[in-house]
């Protein structure tokens, strides 16, 4: 039976997961309504802070992102205890409300409900994943050459 209901139902799909501590996971979230708020290089700047600030205390190892107009992804292995759904929370909540206040928006969500993420098996190439993101803003057309693309980084490129 089909589900006509447009509500948010992603997370369902994490009910009984947990977060390994050493796992790699890339993750993938959307801005409300795909509207493009990281066009603005200075609000996609305030993101960049957020997922480094979690680097920075050894929540997460981080090893690839890309912040694009309407969504990020982010490879990271998770460190210490480090909750995979705390992490994308805290991340999301601080650069929201920098992202409002920067950005001078009223009282909106800045964020959709939820995040996709896949835990990577031990199997898979870590490189080629990472490789996937940074080439993010080459595949939508937005530069020719990821080097003219401010918002990325990874550890390999």
């Amino acid at each position: 039976m089909k589900n006509n209901n447009k509500k948010y139902s992603g997370h369902r799909l994490r009910a009984g997961r947990h977060s390994e501590t050493n796992r790699i996971y890339h993750t993938t979230t959307t801005t409300k309504d795909r509207y493009p708020y990281f066009s603005d290089i200075k609000l996609g700047r305030l993101v960049v802070h957020a997922m480094r600030y979690q680097h920075e205390q050894g929540n997460v190892s981080s090893l690839a992102f890309v912040v694009m107009p309407d969504h990020m992804h982010w490879l990271v292995q998770l460190n210490k205890t480090t909750n995979l759904s705390k992490l994308m929370a805290s991340v999301k909540s601080w650069s929201a409300l920098q992202v409002k206040k920067v950005g001078n928006i009223a009282n909106e969500n800045i964020w959709q409900r939820g995040y996709h993420d896949h835990a990577l098996r031990f199997d898979e190439d870590i490189q080629s994943v990472a490789r996937y993101i940074a080439a993010n803003p080459m595949r939508a057309g937005l530069v020719q050459d990821i080097g003219e693309y401010p918002l990325w980084d990874a550890i390999w490129l």
